[in-house]
């Protein structure tokens, strides 16, 4: 088309993008700068690099502050990228999870860590807790999904582990269809896991009808199988489409509501109060009748809100069940604090896993 004063305003609206995006990379390598400055005073004081508390600090200042045309709702991801990234210039962090790559697990370390972590999987649970005595500054452990409930294995871990939950992650847990353009057509297989294929049968025959189902031991093994054949496509998170080369060509496939999954956070420092806190417990229970009644009731009168209990039996030490439960509130809240020491000098077993912020971010997404 011949040039006219329209595509001479387009032009110069996109020169003047063109300039504020310089400004703010300008000012992204002013900001990489004061960091590198930050972790050199840091390591001259031996102080920790990831500072948790002045994180979440900075990320809801900057969201309540965002009332112009830019998306609130995107301000928390874009700067997320900018501290993850300005953070590897300090010391990257380490974060371990239950392997392979293109999980939940790495999906949900990524959504908190941002893109410039370094992500280790790990072969099991138990070697994601070693992980980080080793060394590794977080871990992610899946404990709540949805539709399948608390995962109960994960709980065997805590007992012999000073390691502390020092967080929650709850994220979205949507399977995507991706193929090598972004789109359907041509596509003759789906590779899937079973479970995941049940989870969006409707989802695939609307969007693939024709295609035949092959199944895969895994997520990533699904999007490794289409990556190598281009007449295929994967059911994973949209997470694989990066690490596997394929785009996504549909984001939510799942069958039915909105399905969630939430993580706890491993770590070895107790983060500061914040005043919207859970406390996770493990107790251990023997045969006693009438113990865990006995455990609710106190916890009930000392005005103690119980958000989540799960079961498992075990014969470790002696015991029968061992239950975790979720409190709101911080275990240095005084009522709190009374309550856990009433109950511990009655019970075989009383742990207080850890006192940790809420992921309210998370349950606003998945709301």
């Amino acid at each position: 088309m011949p040039a006219g004063p329209e595509s001479d305003d387009l032009a110069t609206l996109r020169a003047a993008i063109d300039g504020v995006d310089d400004q703010i990379l300008a000012l992204l390598d002013r900001r990489a700068e004061v960091v590198r400055e930050v972790g050199r005073r840091k390591r001259e004081r031996r102080e920790a690099f990831h500072v948790p508390q002045r994180e979440r600090a900075v990320l809801q200042r900057l969201t309540a502050a965002a009332n112009g045309a830019f998306p609130r709702e995107a301000v928390r991801p874009v700067f997320r990228e900018i501290m993850s990234a300005c953070l590897s210039l300090e010391s990257p962090l380490v974060v371990s999870y239950p392997g392979p790559e293109a999980t939940f697990s790495h999906l949900a370390g990524k959504t908190r860590f941002g893109l410039s972590a370094l992500y280790r999987p790990a072969a099991s649970l138990g070697e994601v807790f070693r992980e980080v005595g080793r060394g590794a500054d977080y871990g992610v452990v899946p404990v709540e999904e949805a539709s399948e409930g608390l995962v109960t294995h994960a709980l065997d871990h805590f007992i012999d582990s000073d390691l502390l939950i020092v967080g929650e992650i709850v994220i979205e847990a949507a399977h995507a269809l991706l193929t090598h353009t972004g789109a359907t057509t041509g596509v003759e297989r789906v590779f899937a896991h079973p479970v995941a294929a049940a989870r969006c049968a409707a989802g695939l025959v609307e969007a693939v009808g024709g295609a035949a189902m092959v199944a895969a031991p895994s997520a990533a093994g699904a999007a490794a199988m289409a990556r190598d054949d281009v007449h295929a496509a994967a059911l994973a998170p949209a997470l694989a489409a990066e690490l596997f080369d394929l785009v996504v060509a549909k984001p939510r496939l799942d069958d039915g509501p909105v399905d969630v999954a939430r993580f706890l956070l491993l770590g070895r420092q107790p983060p500061r109060p914040t005043g919207d806190d859970a406390t996770s417990l493990l107790i251990g229970l023997d045969d006693k009748p009438g113990r865990l009644g006995e455990v609710l009731n106190r916890l009930g009168a000392a005005g103690l809100n119980l958000r989540r209990i799960a079961s498992r039996p075990t014969d470790r030490r002696g015991l029968r069940d061992l239950f975790f439960l979720d409190l709101d509130g911080h275990q240095d809240d005084p009522g709190c604090r009374a309550a856990l020491d009433g109950l511990g000098a009655g019970l075989p077993l009383l742990k207080v896993l850890g006192s940790y912020p809420r992921d309210r971010v998370g349950e606003e997404r998945q709301s």
